[in-house]
This record gives C-alpha cells, sequence and structure tokens, in this order.
C-alpha cells in the first residue's frame, strides 16, 4: 500500500512520512510548487529531506493554475500579508487526492498540527480545509498523522490500514514533541514551522500589489518578484535591479515579455530588469539608476543597453535620491 503525503521539507511533513512509513506503508512526497516557496532552488535539499524520512520524492508544478485559480480569489481570504493559507492547503489536498491513482496510493497525509498555524491549523481551519477540498467525511481520505486523535477516524484507520494508537494527538505550537521526535530518528535538516513560504513575507506582498497595480499578473513573474531591488518610476515602468553576482546570473536566466534587460556595458555593475513599454524618461532614469549599483565614476561618460538601444551619458544621480524609488514595504 502506499500514501501520498504533502511535503514542504519542515519538520512536521518529515515526521508525518515517518510515522506511515513506520507502519509498514510506503510514501511518496509531493512537493506542490506553487512558484512561491522560496528565493532559492531547492530540489536536492527537499528530495534528500524526504529519503531521509524514508519517502520517494516528486514536485508537481502548479504556479499556473495557482496563480489563475487561487492566489487573487481565495474564498478564505488572506493571512497577514498575502498568503491565502486554507485556500492553498485545501488546494494542495485537492491536487494529491486526484493523484492518488497516477501513483497508485490508497490515501493522503499531512504534516499539518492543529492549533500550530494562527490561521490555517486552527481546528475550525483544519475543517475549512477539508471542505473546500472537497474531503467528504465518508470518504476520509486524508490523514494527520501528528494530530489524528484530535479529530474523526479517516478511512485508512477505520479500514485497519494504519493503527490509529500508533498515531499522535499533538495540539498548539508548543515544539517539544516534534523536537524530542526528531533526535530520536536522527532528523537534523529541517525548515522551522511556516518557514519558506513567500506570500507571508511583508516585503513579498508589497512587491505583489505593487506589480497588479500596473499591470496583469502572470505565472512567469512570479521570479521577477523573487529577486533584486525593487523600484517603480516616474512613468510606471518597474525597474529590478540585481544586487550581487548571483542575482545577476538569475535575472540572466529570466525571460519574460514584460520586460528588457538593462546592463553596463563599459563598467562593472548590475544586470536590471526593465518595463518593455517603458517611457524614454524611464529609460534614461533606469540606467542612470543601475550606474548608481555599478563600479562609476562622477564626471564619466558611460554607455549603457537597455534592450536593444544604447544610451551614453554621465551620471548624476546619487544612491540618496534612488531611494524615492524603492517600493514602500
Amino acid at each position: 500500500m502506499r500514501a501520498l503525503a504533502l511535503f514542504s521539507g519542515g519538520l512536521d511533513s518529515m515526521l508525518a512520512v515517518r510515522l506511515i512509513k513506520e507502519q509498514g506503508i510506503d510514501v511518496t512526497a509531493l512537493f506542490i510548487d506553487t512558484g512561491f516557496g522560496s528565493t532559492k532552488e531547492r530540489r536536492d535539499i527537499l528530495k534528500k529531506r524526504a529519503q531521509i524520512a524514508g519517502a520517494d520524492f516528486e514536485i508537481i508544478d502548479t504556479k499556473e493554475q495557482f496563480v489563475k485559480e487561487i492566489l487573487f480569489n481565495p474564498k478564505y481570504g488572506y493571512g497577514k500579508n498575502f498568503n491565502p493559507c486554507i485556500d492553498c492547503h485545501a488546494n494542495m489536498i485537492r491536487i494529491a487526492k486526484e493523484l492518488l491513482p497516477k501513483y497508485e496510493a490508497s490515501f493522503v497525509i499531512t504534516g499539518e498540527v492543529a492549533g500550530q498555524r494562527p490561521m490555517s491549523q486552527r481546528v475550525d481551519a483544519i475543517k475549512n480545509v477539508t471542505k473546500l477540498a472537497n474531503e467528504e467525511m465518508e470518504e476520509g481520505l486524508v490523514l494527520r498523522p501528528l494530530s489524528a486523535k484530535l479529530f474523526p477516524p479517516t478511512k485508512p484507520e477505520k479500514e485497519g490500514w494504519v493503527d490509529r494508537e500508533k498515531l499522535l494527538g499533538i495540539f498548539g505550537r508548543d515544539r517539544k514533541v516534534q523536537l524530542s521526535l526528531a533526535k530520536k530518528y536522527g532528523f537534523e535538516d529541517y525548515e522551522s514551522p511556516g518557514g519558506g513560504c513567500l506570500l507571508t513575507e511583508a516585503a513579498f506582498a508589497a512587491k505583489i500589489r505593487d506589480f497588479i497595480k500596473y499591470d496583469k499578473f502572470d505565472p512567469e513573474d512570479i521570479d521577477v518578484l523573487k529577486v533584486g531591488r525593487h523600484l517603480r518610476l516616474p512613468d510606471g515602468a518597474k525597474l529590478v535591479i540585481g544586487r550581487n553576482k548571483e542575482e545577476n546570473e538569475r535575472i540572466k536566466e529570466i525571460q519574460n515579455d514584460k520586460f528588457v534587460k538593462v546592463r553596463l556595458l563599459n563598467a562593472t555593475g548590475p544586470l536590471s530588469l526593465l518595463s518593455k513599454n517603458a517611457s524614454d524618461e524611464d529609460k534614461r532614469l533606469a540606467a542612470e539608476l543601475c550606474l548608481v549599483y555599478g563600479k562609476t565614476k562622477q564626471g564619466e561618460e558611460y554607455e549603457v543597453s537597455v534592450g536593444d538601444e544604447v544610451l551614453r551619458f554621465k551620471p548624476f544621480v546619487s544612491k540618496q535620491e534612488a531611494q524615492k524609488f524603492f517600493l514602500k514595504m
């Protein structure tokens, strides 16, 4: 028998996998990739953590579906920032349930702990997740091993696929039980609870709100928001300036028809993105702002490519002046 696990790479999801694996059930850990999990590539880390817990590992790309169906129209609203946690969790469960036949799996497990998170893991919130995921009680295919004893028995428990007595009844934000189990199983590499979702961060939420004021948000725009300094110029153009070599490399890889790349041609400095429809005034300002963060000297002339256009001038904007164009977080 096999179960599918919603897997974040956090301790709770690792423990949920191990508790079910110990009952002789194979587990495939699914990382549901909405695009907002992290600013860095984590595939290898997640796979390693899943294997340590005892599961196979798969990434399910849901970026397009999440942006179109969940992000901007959540039934249960947002948390403190731009995080539609209840709708997001329900969506993940629906996706996992739909995948049960593909993996020849019988039920779904999650690492949710009742009462741990203020929005999505209150007992009433978990009930809303269940309802929104179309998880009817008579079906009962979603098992939460860490808090199972706080909820009515699910089908895996009723049918004897898993022993309910070997499941847990954890409630609240205290991590003593989980940390004790982590020590028992030798888990040392795991994320903190609630970590990893950019939508819970105020600064990232501000970037989204700014973006949708000026443009339609598409899945390919996610990578733009995850990198660089973000500025909004006087005529409405968006400018994203790389902060270091790593970010310059990531900007180099971005292919997005809404933006052109801005490069310093005869100086060392950042690689940047600028709205493709930027006015001539915003183009010139963008070029100067990029020079501000490059290795340049006042009074010398520089060349900056803005898409296919090359601008030549002596910079006069200062870092202090540049600050007024930064997004207000």
